[in-house]
């Protein structure tokens, strides 16, 4: 079985909201409900990576180092494992582990949206008051 994007999009935003022991059961419970092949390995590992490095106080990690108000630098990155993934010469556990990523900065790039969406919604209700 594919890997559902429904319970990674969950698992991303549970990391955002620094929900670890929800986002460790939904992430033991794709981890169930998956195919062992070289690219979905990759795609955990990616995800496994995302949780421990926010749950660290490593200031080294790539993630601790994101911005993630900044729309353009999650596009950019998003590009960027965009373009690792779709790189031929890299393996499966690769092309797994650089999709996860990509999904991650995409989810995270449309939430950021959502929630500009959301403020401006709240700022003309205001000013109509």
């Amino acid at each position: 079985m594919p890997i559902s994007k429904i319970f990674v999009v969950r698992f991303f935003q549970l990391i955002k909201g620094r929900r670890f022991a929800e986002a460790e059961r939904v992430l033991e419970r794709i981890r169930l409900k998956t195919n062992e092949t070289e690219w979905n390995s990759g795609y955990l590992h990616a995800l496994d990576g995302i949780l421990n490095a926010q749950k660290s106080s490593d200031s080294y990690a790539f993630i601790k180092n994101v911005d993630f108000e900044n729309d353009k630098n999650l596009k950019k990155f998003r590009k960027d494992f965009l373009k690792e993934y779709k790189n031929k010469i890299n393996a499966d556990f690769d092309r797994g582990y650089f999709a996860a990523w990509a999904d991650y900065m995409l989810t995270s790039s449309r939430d950021l949206t959502t929630a500009e969406k959301n403020a401006q919604q709240t700022v003309e209700a205001e000013e109509k008051s």
